[in-house]
């Protein structure tokens, strides 16, 4: 079975608008957060800060276009623990889900 086979051009449809949405989000607060570090008028006790949120910020946006990625890879919707089919539900619901319920359970050790 192709990977990512179980999910329809429906469903993968859905998914990746909802993922370009959030790289929108993500690539709108990296580039306010951009300005404002380049702006002089910020005091460099805030710089520090906004450093620390442009690269959170960074790291979001690199782990949604690498979900993206995968779609276009057909290697999205796999679970990283067990290798199962992740169910389109909860890919909806989190669509950057990496693993399945029960491994994420394990994962988080309950």
């Amino acid at each position: 079975m192709t990977v990512g086979a179980h999910l329809s051009g429906v469903q993968l449809g859905a998914i990746r608008e909802e993922l370009d949405e959030q790289l929108f989000r993500w690539n709108k607060r990296l580039a306010e957060l951009a300005d404002a570090v380049n702006d002089d008028a910020v005091e460099v006790s805030e710089k520090a800060e906004l450093l620390a949120d442009l690269v959170s910020a960074e790291r979001n946006a690199a782990v949604v276009r690498e979900a993206l990625e995968g779609i276009a890879g057909r290697d999205y919707g796999r679970c990283d623990g067990c290798g199962s089919a992740i169910p389109f539900e909860r890919l909806k619901a989190r669509p950057l889900a990496r693993l399945c319920v029960p491994c994420q359970r394990r994962h988080e050790g309950g």
